[in-house]
């Protein structure tokens, strides 16, 4: 078959399924969370918290919410950073699937300043939330374009300073590429099979350009990051 990257494929992964639980979904979060950081995927949320901060001032905890978070190794590292820089921080993880929250909730107990709530992002209770800053890794490709539209207005409703959103960039070089990754290194077929769905679900610049073109920000910027990701922070 083909192998087209022209448009964003319409397709779930395994990982949508927020039934997933047990010792498949716990290896699986582990197995991408590996995946992530050979990418250099964390450290790019991370630089883009950074430049958020440059641009505020920060007296007060910032409240930080993590949209996706998985089993909590994002907020982990947020968490070191900030006692690290010396900023107080009320952090709070978000997903869908109660079962990655309950694993997240073991793995950072000596973090008192995690919290974590199984929550839809398009509630009523999730528009209420107050937060400082939104960060969403690897995650907004798992929506559609039009949810895509809807969930990044809510987002800059609920955060008062800003947006880091680190994704994926959609070409068919990170495609072969990935699979040739798996090959070698990548034992779990969930990791393996979501991994390359991902990459024909994400994004190129165009696509990011076109949904924030309305978004009611002071400023926005794109850039593309190592291993094949785009940086997008949004500064209210």
């Amino acid at each position: 078959m083909k192998l087209n990257t022209k448009h964003r494929l319409d397709r779930r992964e395994i990982m949508d399924d927020f039934d997933l639980q047990g010792m498949e979904l716990k290896k699986t979060l582990k197995d991408l969370d590996r995946i992530n950081k050979w990418l250099g995927g964390n450290k790019i949320t991370l630089k883009g918290l950074e430049k958020i901060f440059d641009k505020t001032t920060h007296q007060q905890p910032l409240r930080i919410l993590d949209i996706g978070c998985g089993n909590g190794s994002l907020l982990r590292e947020v968490a070191q950073f900030g006692r690290k820089k010396g900023i107080k921080m009320k952090l709070l993880g978000i997903d869908a699937n109660k079962h990655a929250i309950g694993i997240a909730r073991k793995n950072t107990r000596e973090f008192p300043e995690i919290s974590f709530d199984a929550l839809d992002v398009f509630s009523e209770k999730f528009r209420n939330l107050e937060a400082d800053v939104i960060l969403c890794t690897l995650t907004l490709h798992h929506f559609r374009d039009e949810e895509i539209e809807n969930l990044l207005e809510i987002f800059v409703g609920v955060a008062k300073q800003g947006i880091v959103i680190n994704d994926l960039q959609r070409s068919k070089t990170a495609y072969r590429l990935f699979k040739a990754f798996c090959a070698v290194f990548i034992r779990n077929d969930i990791a393996k099979k979501d991994g390359l769905t991902s990459i024909l679900r994400a994004f190129k610049k165009g696509d990011l350009q076109w949904y924030g073109r309305n978004l009611k920000v002071s400023q926005q910027k794109i850039s593309w990051k190592w291993a094949f990701r785009y940086q997008w922070v949004l500064i209210k």
